[in-house]
């Protein structure tokens, strides 16, 4: 908890001695990439202090040009580590009550974020035709095809938003894995564990390729790619290759002790 803590006081700190001056920058310059990046590293920063590491492999697979990236969601402990580890500013579709927090709503706005009310289907959807348009122009982006994050660490079944966007806009997928998350920082716990966390990216789908017919033919091909370069413990159960129920749970289990 100690942990916890140490990063929620300092990084309030950081947004409110580095926030200001950057939106004012970005409103001056209208470039968004300072504030980015400012909070991409500053967040970052204070994870590592507490001792949690991120490994990244398969840079090389990303494709030059727009993409859309496409993460599993398990912990509060995983986005820092998948925007970490994309090389390039990417906009996000975020809970519509995250852009109310004071600074960092602003600087949501600023690096061209976009709100989403999933409780209301018309203004998601509206939310997800905006993010399409944005691609369309040149703004990769990530999402998180799930919806949701995970209540145990398995890949769940996803939602088609993210294959409708990447055909509509014909920008590749770029399938992204990660794995370990779970176990630093459970769905429901402010506790944060020391350990490591794996970023994996795999090899870009051409969602051009495919019409808005085949969006579920599409849908599980990413859904499969990603839940075979998942460690077993983290396929879904009827998955080949996934682990028990019961093994799986033993197992983190005894990984979250050993941290």
């Amino acid at each position: 908890m100690l942990r916890t803590l140490f990063v929620g006081v300092f990084l309030s700190l950081y947004i409110l001695l580095v926030g200001p001056p950057l939106l004012i920058y970005t409103v001056i310059t209208k470039n968004p990439d300072p504030i980015y990046w400012a909070g991409v590293k500053g967040v970052m920063f204070f994870v590592t202090l507490v001792g949690v590491k991120v490994r990244v492999q398969g840079i090389e697979r990303i494709p030059q040009g727009t993409c859309l990236f496409a993460a599993n969601h398990t912990s509060a402990a995983d986005p820092p580590a998948i925007v970490g580890a994309i090389p390039r500013r990417v906009a996000i579709l975020l809970k519509e009550s995250l852009f109310r927090w004071p600074i960092v709503g602003q600087a949501f706005q600023s690096a061209h974020f976009i709100p989403v009310n999933r409780g209301e289907r018309e203004s998601a959807i509206a939310s997800v035709e905006r993010a399409t348009e944005a691609m369309k122009k040149g703004q990769s982006f990530l999402i998180y095809p799930e919806g949701t994050r995970s209540p145990d660490g398995r890949l769940q079944e996803f939602k088609k938003g993210a294959v409708v966007m990447a055909i509509k806009a014909g920008v590749p997928i770029v399938p992204m894995v990660c794995s370990g998350a779970h176990r630093i920082m459970g769905k429901h716990s402010l506790v944060i564990h020391p350990g490591q966390i794996v970023v994996e990216f795999l090899e870009p789908i051409d969602a051009s390729q495919y019409s808005l017919e085949a969006r579920d033919v599409l849908n599980q091909r990413v859904h499969d790619a990603m839940a075979a370069a998942l460690p077993p413990d983290q396929r879904p159960i009827d998955f080949p290759g996934a682990t028990p129920e019961a093994k799986a749970g033993s197992s983190a289990k005894g990984d979250a002790n050993a941290s």
